[in-house]
């Protein structure tokens, strides 16, 4: 009865173990899943990890049928002064075989497919067109399409079917890029400049993290990657490539003013914001803001982007990500409300 019961706790223990490899759909809010590969590097290093899970558990498998033959033969017994007993010329190859050869074997395999697969992952065949440089900082990513002149956070938006070069570097600690859907983790190193090449085969959003532990707030930086048709694509870089429009309601123009006032603009950019009296190459504190309502998510991804996150996030920031360099603001009601409706023009 014991050892009936021992399987029927190992069973089902394996089963829970197999259920959480299950995927989702895609969304920003779920947790994205390497066993649920949407682009060619992160197919390649999904189909290594089950290469390694099969030969796992095909060693663990044969050793638990081996651990059980012995124990039924031990129960059995044997007679030592049997001339035909051949036990322990047996005993001897074991370690032999399976010892050393057999992990030879398994090890081999597992190795020269491993090399082969990042090999295959680091130097990709496809040329890549569209370059986007990445920089981490704590707690947030800032994201370069220097080509176009774009600058914005916590979002990177590319093309369905087109490889994408990505160029990361950090600005203080090492970070770690990891959007396990398409591709594996690449860290970002101060003073070193990594690359990486990622692409998507279909549209959808996919979550991304910092992989590498980097101070209080590590949890919380997380990124967006938006898979888009080419013209979806296109579109949107050419709306990033505008300046911020003037604001014409009033509400929005008082808004413009308490950003001014309250000193945001000293940490953060607004292209076409006529602040002519700020050295703007010195601002690089905080996100570029110049489309920031265009975004899906505020606060280095860790909040969806709407009036009540953005209202909580300007008032009481430290409360929100405790550590971040965004200092909370001390502004009435009146001037919340105004700054909110000039946020929401920023598209």
């Amino acid at each position: 009865m014991r050892t009936r019961l021992s399987w029927y706790g190992f069973l089902f223990g394996y089963i829970l173990l197999i259920s959480a490899c299950s995927s989702v759909a895609i969304s920003p809010s779920n947790t994205p899943s390497t066993l649920n590969p949407q682009g060619p590097a992160a197919a390649r290093l999904a189909e290594l990890w089950w290469v390694m899970f099969w030969f796992g558990t095909a060693v663990f498998v044969l050793v638990v049928v081996l651990l059980f033959a012995a124990l039924l033969r031990g129960r059995r017994g044997t007679n030592a002064t049997d001339p035909d007993n051949q036990s322990i010329d047996t005993g001897r190859n074991w370690p032999i075989w399976g010892g050393i050869v057999l992990p030879l074997v398994v090890i081999g395999i597992v190795f020269g497919y491993n090399i082969y697969t990042l090999a295959a992952v680091e130097n990709p065949n496809a040329k890549s067109d569209i370059k986007i440089e990445v920089v981490g900082r704590r707690w947030w990513w800032e994201v370069k399409y220097p080509e176009d002149g774009i600058t914005t956070a916590n979002e990177i938006h590319i093309p369905v079917g087109v490889p994408v070069e990505i160029q990361l570097q950090s600005a203080d600690v090492t970070h770690s890029f990891w959007v396990p859907e398409l591709h594996g983790k690449m860290d970002l190193i101060p003073t070193r400049i990594n690359k990486i090449v990622i692409q998507a085969d279909k549209a959808g959003v996919y979550r991304g993290e910092c992989a590498e532990f980097c101070g209080l707030q590590h949890a919380h930086m997380g990124l967006m990657v938006v898979a888009q048709s080419q013209a979806d694509y296109d579109n949107w870089v050419n709306a990033q490539e505008q300046p911020a429009a003037a604001p014409t309601d009033p509400t929005a123009q008082q808004g413009q003013q308490v950003f001014m006032s309250a000193g945001c603009v000293f940490c953060h950019t607004v292209r076409g914001l006529d602040d002519k009296q700020i050295d703007r190459s010195s601002v690089d504190l905080g996100p570029d803001l110049t489309h920031l309502d265009s975004r899906l998510t505020i606060a280095g991804a860790s909040l969806t982007k709407n009036r009540g996150n953005l209202s909580g996030w300007v008032l009481d920031a430290q409360h929100v990500k405790p550590g971040s360099l965004m200092p909370n603001i001390d502004i009435n009601s009146e001037e919340l409300q105004a700054l909110l409706a000039y946020l929401e023009t920023l598209h």
